[in-house]
């Protein structure tokens, strides 16, 4: 099997350099017309320039590719309006999204500032929900769209001093379980990358033999399956060095304490409420719902 996605339109964001550069010189290598959407600010999310998208741009045409840059602010509702309106009116269709785009404002809590919280959810967080909704009805139109998500191990595990970005990256993962079962009947998949890579992000903390082995251009292939034809929906896929594995949330199957239960007794029996050698994952959240009221079911521990 060959993965192609030529005839296909895709948009990358924050495609100007590390990851996002990687990923759109990838689905160009495949076939794809690619939108290099890129801000081209600082690592904060400050400042701006169309310098970066254009460089992608060239590359990929020098391949042989087809691309048009975008320098939008994937948190700008505006932007967002005129990089789908730009999209459709070179290329008259979209059929993938990679969100891609991000800041850092890491700070230890207590030291982080409410304006980088608020930055690093609008750019994460909003900054892939308004791309996604604004071409969400072209996607449904076609019967036809692939969305991938960027999250993170931050997201998925926590890290010191990235509450913001951590808060971000989770997000990101309720989102796509929910949108994954809204897109199902008309063949929209909704996946989510976790990549570890060495990037702008990442340079000041990896020293340069570990940036060499964590190349961005290593996470990029797992990208181009979760945005092909051929895509599941619903998968965390994390990446590393050439190697994949996936993620899940999942949950114990949990016990009957009854009506009665004390916090105390939670505390007693919290052995086997996460007992995880009983745990599976949902498919949604009304999966959940069923389990308990079936547990509901078994007689109770307390009285």
């Amino acid at each position: 099997m060959t993965i192609s996605f030529a005839g296909k339109v895709a948009i990358v964001t924050g495609a100007g350099g590390g990851l996002g550069r990687c990923h759109a010189l990838e689905l160009a290598r495949r076939g794809a017309r690619v939108v290099v959407n890129d801000l081209g600010g600082a690592l904060d999310g400050s400042g701006g320039s169309s310098a970066a998208a254009e460089k992608v741009v060239a590359e990929i045409k020098a391949a042989g590719g087809e691309a048009i840059a975008n320098g939008a602010s994937v948190s700008d509702d505006a932007g967002v309006a005129h990089l789908v309106k730009q999209t459709m009116d070179t290329w008259g269709r979209i059929d993938v999204l990679i969100a891609n785009a991000g800041i850092l404002r890491d700070k230890s809590f207590g030291k982080m500032e409410l304006k980088d919280f608020e930055a690093v959810m609008a750019v994460h967080l909003m900054g892939t929900v308004k791309p996604a909704r604004a071409m969400w009805e072209i996607m449904k139109a076609q019967k036809y769209g692939r969305i991938v998500v960027t999250t993170s191990s931050t997201g998925l595990y926590g890290n010191f001093g990235q509450t913001n970005y951590g808060a971000a990256k989770a997000s990101l993962v309720g989102f796509m379980h929910s949108l994954k079962l809204e897109g199902a009947k008309d063949n929209i998949h909704v996946n989510a990358i976790c990549p570890v890579a060495a990037t702008r992000m990442t340079e000041a903390l990896l020293p340069p033999a570990i940036q060499e082995l964590l190349k961005p251009e290593y996470i990029s292939p797992a990208v181009a399956w979760l945005a092909s034809d051929e895509a599941p929906t619903g998968l965390i896929l994390t990446a590393a060095a050439g190697v994949f594995a996936a993620a899940r949330l999942e949950e114990t199957d949990g016990v009957n304490l009854g009506h009665a239960a004390t916090a105390e007794d939670i505390a007693a029996h919290l052995g086997e409420i996460a007992d995880w050698s009983t745990a599976k994952p949902y498919g949604q959240g009304g999966e959940q719902n069923a389990k308990f009221l079936a547990k509901i079911q078994d007689k109770p521990i307390i009285g």
